[in-house]
């Protein structure tokens, strides 16, 4: 082809036994898809300085929905290493309940309704059934059966062993998606989007069981092959599980048993309190009587377990800037120094380096938000697509690529720094908005 000239070129895929199709006109085709995605756009609308950005981010986030269940998909993409050459390859091509809440509020933050409805729908049947048997993962289509098999006839992505499909993960105990689920019904309500008459219910059999489980040891949010340990953030998450129901309960009458709740969400506190942070070293840790400090504490003042200006808060957030900083981005922990089943070595994080931002905007220290968030932002490629980590000495992206999580936490820090609709102080209740979105009418 030369300059200026214009080829159509349409691909079909139809099943072996299957009748072909007739080929698509790739002109209609074209303009057909041209008007859908610019018509979605559109429903954002915003003057702010980021509003750009935002709507990338979306239109990807959007793209990484299975459109007939809803599910979002963390990343289209396996086994894109997290350090080049490295064996932290995993297959990211299913829905993690974990990024329930922030999902929730990017989406019902910028105007999309129906999906945000139709991702609460999914969830509630993803989780549907016996609490004892709810994952931290499922297939686009609710898919249960996800089992972890290595490809050694592929060489990997530059070399980078092995190749896997499925994620073993989805078999482990993570006590905070449990808090995940809780916290993103609740603000689904509280979003003024209608209530399911099911999922009142539901919920109180899943904290039924949280009551039974949240003492035990677990795998954690970065889905630990090492063990099981007392892990912070998940007892975070299972005080939240407890919260968010006790809030639900009082904000829209609903009966449960609200004195035990909040007993076992106060032990839950205490507990926290006591065992995860090191008086010595002034900080919450990773995990409870540990030394090692893990970017996930980030978000306890954001979920609402303390208020940003405890001193605990600050000083866990001033350490994770000393020691958790690789290129000026935020690693998960230091994978030398701790225990995971794996090799160590791996690129910075996105998502908690935006977490980091977020914990700025909380504790008064807007510059150095807005500084981050434009460092991060400068990560994307030509398109405008971030990655899962970023690897400061190749000064490239690594990981499962576009990462949703990634560019959910865009969304959310764009809000934080420069829109008076927080998401971070809606998560913790810290904002008068939740409040007058209890009686707002039902979407």
């Amino acid at each position: 082809m030369s300059a200026g000239q214009r080829v159509p070129f349409v691909l079909t895929y139809i099943p072996s036994h299957l009748p072909i199709p007739e080929p698509e006109d790739a002109e209609e085709a074209l303009q057909s898809t041209e008007a859908f995605w610019q018509s979605w756009a559109n429903t954002f609308r915003s003057e702010g300085p980021y509003a750009e950005l935002i709507t990338r981010a979306l239109i990807t986030l959007k793209a990484l929905t299975y459109a007939p269940t809803g599910g979002l998909v963390a990343a289209p993409t396996t086994s894109l290493p997290e350090q080049l050459g490295g064996s932290r390859n995993w297959d990211y091509r299913f829905c993690w309940l974990r990024d329930a809440t922030l999902t929730l509020l990017a989406l019902m933050n910028t105007g999309y309704y129906d999906e945000a409805k139709a991702w609460r729908g999914w969830l509630l049947r993803a989780a549907a059934g016996r609490p004892t048997e709810i994952q931290i993962m499922y297939g686009p289509a609710g898919e249960r059966w996800l089992a972890e098999r290595e490809v050694p006839w592929l060489s990997g992505y530059e070399n980078s062993k092995p190749v896997r499909i499925g994620n073993a993960a989805a078999d482990q105990l993570q006590l905070d998606v449990f808090g995940e689920v809780m916290d993103a019904l609740h603000h689904a309500r509280t979003g003024g989007i209608q209530p399911l008459e099911a999922a009142w219910e539901f919920q109180r059999a899943l904290l039924a069981h949280v009551e039974t489980v949240w003492r035990n040891p677990d795998e954690s949010i970065w889905e630990v092959r090492s063990g099981r340990q007392h892990f912070t953030y998940s007892k975070v998450m299972a005080w939240v599980a407890f919260d968010r129901s006790i809030k639900t309960m009082e904000a829209f009458g609903l009966d449960g048993e609200l004195e035990r709740w909040r007993r076992i969400r106060a032990e839950i506190h205490d507990e926290v309190c006591r065992r995860a942070f090191n008086s010595e070293l002034g900080v919450f840790t990773q995990a409870y009587e540990s030394d090692l400090l893990d970017a996930s504490t980030l978000l306890i003042p954001q979920v609402g377990f303390l208020p940003p200006d405890d001193t605990r808060v600050h000083s866990t957030v001033e350490a994770i800037e000393r020691r958790l900083m690789r290129g000026g981005f935020v690693l998960r922990y230091d994978t030398a120094a701790a225990s995971d089943g794996l090799p160590p070595g791996e690129g910075a994080f996105l998502p908690c380096s935006f977490w980091l931002a977020d914990a700025y905007v909380l504790i008064g220290r807007p510059a150095d938000a807005q500084h981050l968030f434009e460092r991060l932002v400068g990560l994307c490629n030509d398109v405008g697509l971030l990655g899962e980590e970023y690897d400061a000495g190749a000064q490239r992206l690594v990981g499962n690529f576009p990462q949703a999580l990634s560019h959910i936490a865009l969304v959310n820090t764009a809000h934080n720094i420069a829109s008076a609709t927080k998401p971070c102080e809606q998560r913790s209740g810290n904002t008068r908005l939740e409040a007058a979105n209890v009686m707002s009418p039902a979407r």
